[in-house]
């Protein structure tokens, strides 16, 4: 695997990881948004990636099995869990019960993926920049001949 081909697998990690924090920022910010243009309480939403194969980029493939070049973003899907009720006749937007429909989302868990989001992010900064110095060090060696 070339410096290149590493640079190309990290550079899709980065962008898909960096997308899921925005995705997950999003579900945080809106975690009390009660009504939206589209009707009723946000939803929470979850990334999903898939493998991009390497023919996709050019790549040669290795032992003639398709090797994986990055990562994508598949889709982002909605999550069809019901919202959480509660009850607060004075609200706005209370239902006939006294009832508010507040998003399904969890802070918590919003905030463990955010974390694992962010981890992942960094690994690939960190192989990244260890790639970068392989190379220089390469040019350096070769250099010296």
């Amino acid at each position: 695997m070339s410096v290149f081909n590493t640079f190309s697998i990290c550079g899709s990690a980065l962008t898909a990881q960096r997308l899921r924090m925005d995705v997950i920022s999003s579900n945080i910010a809106n975690a009390e948004t009660t009504h939206t243009p589209e009707g009723g309480p946000y939803r929470r939403r979850q990334v999903h990636f898939a493998p991009v194969p390497s023919q996709e980029l050019g790549a040669p493939r290795v032992r003639e099995r398709a090797a994986t070049a990055g990562v994508a973003v598949e889709r982002i899907v909605t999550d069809e869990r019901p919202p959480r009720l509660v009850l607060d006749p004075e609200h706005p937007d209370a239902d006939t019960n006294g009832y508010v429909a507040y998003p399904n989302v969890d802070i918590v868990t919003e905030m463990v993926d955010l974390l694992s989001a962010t981890r992942a992010y960094e690994a690939n900064i960190t192989v990244v920049n260890t790639a970068k110095t392989m190379a220089q060090r390469a040019m350096e060696i070769g250099g010296r001949g």
